[in-house]
């Protein structure tokens, strides 16, 4: 989805990167990558860096670094001008013969506030634009917006670490002992919950491991809540 946005912008200076999280590697999303066919750099953070050094807790978020390396937006809902599921449950495009677990999936996936045409033109007017954009905040208003790490957070954090670490090294009970901490203690942060969802179950559904799972999880905080919107 981001391949259309970039060939615009790119002439302008503006590069994407998109990054997949995920924990399998290229054994997970590489299959995805390689079937997009990206021109821009398309990476794959097998460690979550990202969530540790930005703050990332749900995907797509995204950041805008400036030419000198300086971040200039922190991590944010991000969409490259359009919903793809949105559009599609509103056309009724979808196939007669899915799962109806996944219909439901998909139902509450509608439900979902974005605003991912504002997104796009606010990334239009910062290449037009640069420092001078109404959307290039200050490091004083970066910091501002910057997502504190409060000391459960922090512990959350080291806690997933290693459930990941013991989930590379094939002990996957002691691996989900950590990540439903890491849930406990920060359980906002949703990047947590799906991964360790995902070895579960690739559609994230429910396991005898976790007491939670997607669609249960995005139905009892309000689908309209998945997603802090964009201050834009």
């Amino acid at each position: 989805m981001w391949q259309e946005l970039r060939a615009e912008l790119h002439p302008q200076g503006v590069e994407v990167v998109t990054v997949a999280l995920d924990t399998g590697g290229a054994d997970a999303a590489g299959r995805f990558i390689d079937a997009a066919a990206p021109e821009h750099p398309s990476l794959i953070d097998a460690e979550h860096r990202l969530d540790e050094l930005l703050g990332i807790t749900n995907v797509p978020m995204g950041v805008w670094i400036d030419e000198a390396g300086t971040l200039v937006r922190p991590p944010e809902t991000a969409h490259p001008g359009k919903s793809v599921l949105r559009e599609m449950m509103r056309g009724q495009k979808v196939p007669e013969d899915v799962p109806p677990r996944v219909l439901e999936m998909l139902v509450e996936t509608a439900k979902i506030r974005v605003k991912p045409e504002r997104y796009a033109e606010a990334l239009r007017d910062w290449a037009a634009n640069g420092a001078e954009s109404e959307y290039a905040l200050s490091p004083e208003e970066v910091i501002e917006r910057s997502r504190p790490r409060t000391p459960e957070h922090s512990e959350a954090a080291a806690h997933f670490a290693l459930g990941q670490h013991l989930h590379r090294a094939g002990d996957a009970d002691a691996a989900r002992a950590h990540f439903r901490e890491a849930h406990r203690l920060d359980p906002d942060n949703w990047t947590y919950r799906r991964q360790a969802w995902s070895f579960e179950d690739p559609l994230q559904g429910p396991s005898e491991h976790y007491d939670s799972d997607w669609l249960s999880d995005v139905k009892a905080s309000g689908a309209e809540n998945y997603y802090p919107l964009p201050d834009l």
